[in-house]
């Protein structure tokens, strides 16, 4: 496999260059408790803008506030148009304040873009096999309303952001739905831009430890094959190993089992909603860095620029490795028929990592009458703990030749084609054979959940029938490069379909229904004339005690059993399609 043929070559090649950037590069450590306004922010990539010819700043979109969604891009190529990018290097995008109370991203990228642009910089020397682009600021609406009071738990900066944007969505849940236009302009631009590297920067809340910087890698198990394997056993390891040599050590993001992470530490499974699980869709190596709440400021932007800086001496050092790698997982998924579109905690498999913390205890609490917890950062540990991060398929889906979508489903539609979807019309209204499911059963949320009430354990069965289809009727062949994505938002009983996000929701409800006292005789007649809907008739009310007592239910029995039950009612309408069906 790749990931084991250039091991030795990146070990190899990797350490002294990283000393040669360490020892030469011209950085000042960011100091104060202040983060840039985004008129500031904005104004100091202009400014990059105005001073490089490798680097343009450039709007991709708008925010629901109708605000400009910018992208800086530094090329030494001086391409700045994302689908002309040279994919022989590695591309690399970075997004900034998606949770705008959690600006850490923003000051570390600024003061890395001005060293890489810098010819005089020991950094500017990546540019030869990386180009780098940053979303200075996500969330746009949420960045200008500043306050000191939003994030009640955090050590600075002086005045942050609000964590939603101007519909009060979480941007970080809203990559496969799509529901801001923030996201629709993101996905858009990534499926443009088709990054191999993606990097989304946070703030973390939760137990209190030493370390500033935690990370959360895209799920390997997840992104899988041999891109799964390198980034497990190559890329990760190379990272943690880099930030450690700097000062920076870094431990996986603290996703307690239990309270603290005494208890165990669980791998965050990212489902598409989030942003490196949306991103692995499309076989991108994602990573979320997490400084902790509770460090300074400034040791937080420190942190997550030299994590930064890491990635892209990587990134730079082995372009090779990764382009091949996105051949190789592109080439993997056309030539698989079946995927694993779910994935469950495997508690069976697990390994001791080495760990330091605060000892944590139980006090009687100062406010009420309860207990609290407390870590005392005078007492440090160090020992290992419980790491879980090994995760089985629980749901498979089988990859169809084709999807047949109506037309009439214009919000799904749009939504594959800013997600880079090619599809072709039907010419002419015409009857096909065609596979798909029925909404058996589902369970609903009971409480919105951003914006939507998304459904869970769902269940189908199957049909094969002619459906009719008219003119403009989209059919979609899964033969690109959007194979998994289209997998993971079109069959529904995935966590995060489009089915499971309401966008179908109107199935849900019968429409044409009988009077009862006018059915009597046609109900009388279905059974006298069909003996084997009669006898399903008596099984069925010997083996329901309930139906015996309650007429009315037998007769819509009967109903929903004869050839008058609308064929529509919670049949899913994204049928499958292949040539051999017909």
């Amino acid at each position: 496999m790749l990931y084991r043929i250039h091991l030795h070559f990146v070990i190899a090649i990797c350490a002294p260059i990283l000393l040669v950037l360490q020892s030469g590069a011209q950085h000042v450590r960011f100091s104060g408790n202040h983060s840039v306004t985004w008129q500031e922010c904005i104004e100091n990539y202009r400014a990059m803008d105005g001073s490089s010819e490798n680097a343009r700043l450039t709007s991709f979109g708008y925010s629901d506030s109708g605000k400009p969604l910018h992208v800086f891009i530094v090329n030494t190529d001086r391409v700045f148009h994302p689908e002309l990018f040279d994919h022989r290097k590695t591309i690399v995008l970075i997004n900034n304040d998606i949770h705008s109370g959690e600006p850490d991203g923003v000051d570390a990228s600024l003061i890395l873009l001005k060293e890489l642009l810098d010819p005089k910089n020991v950094l500017h020397r990546l540019l030869d096999n990386v180009i780098v682009c940053v979303i200075p600021m996500y969330n746009v609406d949420g960045a200008l309303i500043r306050s000191d009071k939003f994030r009640v738990n955090q050590n600075g900066p002086q005045e942050y952001g609000f964590r939603a944007n101007a519909r009060n969505l979480d941007l970080n849940r809203d990559f496969i739905k799509c529901d801001s236009r923030n996201a629709r302009s993101f996905v858009s631009l990534f499926s443009r831009m088709m990054p191999h590297v993606f990097v989304d920067t946070h703030v973390s809340n939760g137990a209190d430890y030493p370390y500033t910087m935690t990370l959360i890698s895209t799920q390997q198990d997840k992104l899988g094959g041999a891109a799964g394997k390198y980034l497990r056993q190559i890329f990760e390891p190379a990272l943690f190993d880099d930030m450690k040599s700097k000062g920076f050590e870094m431990c996986p993001y603290v996703n307690t089992m239990g309270r603290t992470p005494e208890s165990g530490i669980v791998q965050f499974m990212e489902t598409p909603r989030f942003a490196t699980g949306y991103a692995a869709l499309f076989n991108t190596i994602g990573f979320t860095t997490e400084t902790h709440m509770l460090k300074p400021f400034q040791e937080r932007v420190e942190s997550t620029y030299q994590f930064l800086v890491s990635l892209l001496n990587f990134a730079s050092l082995n372009k090779e490795n990764i382009v091949a790698l996105r051949a190789e997982s592109e080439k993997e998924i056309e030539t698989t028929f079946c995927f694993p579109v779910a994935y469950e905690l495997d508690t069976t498999m697990k390994n001791l990592i080495p760990f330091s913390g605060y000892k944590s205890d139980i006090k009687a609490s100062e406010v009420g009458t309860g207990e609290r917890l407390y870590y005392d950062r005078n007492s440090v540990w160090n020992d290992s703990v419980l790491y879980y991060s090994v995760y089985k398929p629980c749901v498979m889906a089988d990859v169809p030749e084709f999807y047949v979508i109506p037309q009439a489903w214009g919000e799904v539609i749009e939504r594959l084609r800013l997600n880079g979807v090619s599809m072709s019309q039907f010419a002419k209204d015409t009857i096909m054979t065609l596979s798909g499911v029925y909404i058996e059963s589902f369970q609903s949320a009971t409480v919105p959940y951003e914006g939507h009430f998304p459904h869970k354990k769902i269940r189908t069965k199957p049909f094969e029938d002619g459906v009719m289809i008219f003119s403009g009727d989209c059919l979609v062949s899964t033969k690109q490069p959007s194979r998994r994505f289209l997998l993971q938002v079109l069959e529904p009983t995935n966590e995060d379909s489009y089915f499971a996000w309401n966008f179908f929701d109107s199935i849900l409800q019968q429409k044409e229904w009988f009077s009862d006292y006018v059915f009597e005789e046609i109900a009388e007649k279905l059974l006298k004339d069909d003996s084997v809907l009669k006898r399903r008739f008596e099984e069925q009310l010997k083996s329901d005690p309930s139906l015996q007592s309650d007429h009315w239910n037998q007769l819509y029995w009967i109903y929903k059993n004869s050839p008058y039950y609308e064929k529509t009612a919670y049949r899913y309408p994204v049928y499958h399609y292949s040539n051999k069906i017909n």
